[in-house]
């Protein structure tokens, strides 16, 4: 990548949004963007393995520009293509299945012209996720939830709405594109703009609307196999265990009185004096996440909070889960090979194509 210089005083946006699939919300985004576009400003498409005929009747649109992967190459890839022919100061990446409010684009502008200082910038789900089932409810407002609580001193970058300089981002050779299926590779683009001195804010009033249906199983697969698993070692590999976002010491916590509280179930099977204890560990694990049931109860009633209390501590478990095993494989591996990482069957997964 070569940097490219600003053509003019005034900060002009490139929006990029990378698109697997077309939907519904795919139409919604692009609407969306249209809407909050300056005239300085533009969009780029970047087709990620789908014909581009399909995409035909959006070049029409003045300030739309529509790019193409032949196959499906991952969003790192996307992005980064989208980035290589970007015009715009600041580039915006969005999720091709978010919608936007007509103001976000001049609030993005408003923070790098006022914080000089700053090289990327996140945003946040709104309260108002597009999908009524109870899944896709718990996993959007759970996440609008952490963004909202979290230090405004970011340390890791959001592809789903996050902005960056394009000199910053193009001096660190843009996104990892060994990430082949969508994992943290906004995440670890974060890290590396830490760890090159930029600074990353947290902007909770920049907030997109999220449009995607979970359902159980994808929440499990995206949450242990696609970000937990992955996340972890990134954490362990770079000795960077933060006390933000969904890595709050509190969370730590939980984790570690969920699995005392199974290890005192199993032996009050044996032991009934072990009840009395499990019984208070799970009082224990209830109050610190008080706050967490007392936003979804204001935000959607006492059945619907106590609906998430199962959910939450289901998360908690396949967390802890996932550390567990990237430090077993991290030990192997320093233990048994001489080249840590590339016999790493998280990596291994993570890079295999997309299947339909």
């Amino acid at each position: 990548m070569t940097a490219q210089k600003p053509n003019s005083k005034l900060l002009s946006v490139s929006v990029i949004i990378p698109v697997h699939k077309l939907t519904k919300a795919f139409d919604q985004c692009i609407n969306s963007t249209i809407k909050a576009l300056r005239p300085c400003d533009e969009i780029i498409i970047v087709a990620d393995g789908i014909d581009l005929n399909v995409l035909e009747f959006l070049s029409e649109k003045p300030q739309i520009k529509i790019l193409a992967n032949k196959k499906i190459s991952g969003p790192g890839v996307a992005r980064n293509l989208g980035a290589l022919s970007a015009k715009g100061d600041i580039l915006f990446f969005i999720d091709s299945d978010v919608t936007m409010q007509p103001d976000t684009i001049q609030k993005v502008i408003s923070v790098f012209r006022n914080e000089k200082e700053i090289a990327a910038i996140i945003g946040s789900y709104d309260d108002e996720p597009a999908d009524k089932n109870f899944i896709s409810q718990y996993k959007n407002l759970l996440h609008h939830y952490v963004h909202q609580t979290s230090n405004e001193s970011a340390s890791t970058f959001w592809g789903a709405c996050g902005a960056v300089k394009k000199d910053a981002f193009i001096s660190l050779g843009g996104y990892n594109e060994d990430y082949v299926k969508p994992s943290i590779e906004d995440i670890e683009l974060g890290y590396r703009l830490v760890n090159a001195g930029y600074k990353i804010r947290l902007c909770k009033e920049i907030q997109v609307k999220h449009y995607k249906r979970w359902t159980f199983s994808l929440l499990i697969k995206t949450d242990f196999l696609n970000r937990a698993l992955p996340w972890t070692r990134l954490m362990v590999h770079h000795n960077r265990f933060l006390n933000d976002l969904n890595l709050k010491n509190s969370s730590r916590f939980s984790v570690v009185l969920l699995f005392l509280s199974l290890v005192f179930l199993v032996i009050s099977f044996w032991i009934k004096d072990f009840s009395l204890p499990t019984i208070i560990i799970l009082f224990l694990l209830l109050t610190s996440n008080y706050h967490v049931y007392s936003f979804f109860k204001k935000k959607r009633g006492l059945l619907f909070a106590l609906k998430v209390i199962p959910f939450h501590w289901l998360y908690f478990f396949y967390s802890g889960i996932a550390f567990g095993i990237v430090i077993v494989m991290d030990l192997l591996e320093r233990t048994f090979f001489s080249s840590p990482g590339k016999t790493n069957i998280v990596a291994n997964y993570l890079k295999k194509p997309v299947q339909e």
